[in-house]
């Protein structure tokens, strides 16, 4: 019986080993695709471009590889570039040029973003969450609330609005006990 106790922790360490091996390796070809899509779209010719949904498809690749200046700059060149294509495609990438704005700390300008693409496409869920959470960020909580009460009329489902919801709701019942425990009530 005691010999069975080393081959189980042996068992263990190499499941719990493979188990991290398999989660780098995804991880690993996960920024390895990214990379490739981002070099063969800037091989292209995509940064010079006057294709709109080249441009944001350069954009999206430099979001995600957290490139975010130069996702903003080639996002705004796509945004310029727009002719013919549908709104909703002005109101993805008013949604992500907003994103690129949020992600370096420039929340009113990414506000002005959001706010295009949903005066483009009213029932956006993703550019109202995002909007709702740059306005947390400026500490217009009030208006965020609405904005995620909105999204849920919109997306009842939505998992973003409720768990923002249910957290502001949390933070303002703690806030409420704060205010009458220091009143001594």
């Amino acid at each position: 019986m005691p010999s069975s106790l080393p081959q189980t922790y042996l068992i263990i360490l190499s499941s719990l080993l493979f188990i991290l091996a398999i989660v780098v390796g995804r991880q690993v070809l996960k920024v390895r695709r990214n990379e490739v899509n981002l070099v063969k779209l800037e091989k292209s010719g995509a940064v010079d471009s006057s294709n709109s949904e080249q441009l944001y498809e350069l954009g999206s690749a430099q979001l995600n590889k957290r490139l975010y200046p130069q996702a903003t700059n080639t996002l705004k060149k796509a945004l310029k570039q727009i002719k013919e294509e549908p709104d909703e495609a002005k109101a993805i990438i008013e949604n992500a040029l907003g994103f690129s704005l949020a992600a370096q700390d420039k929340f009113e300008e990414a506000i002005k973003h959001y706010e295009n693409a949903i005066k483009v496409k009213s029932n956006y869920p993703v550019a109202m969450n995002n909007l709702a959470y740059a306005k947390q960020k400026l500490l217009l909580e009030t208006e965020s609330y609405e904005i995620y009460k909105d999204v849920l009329k919109i997306d009842p489902r939505n998992k973003t609005a409720k768990k923002q919801i249910a957290r502001m709701d949390k933070m303002n019942s703690n806030n409420s006990r704060n205010i009458i425990y220091k009143k001594g009530f």
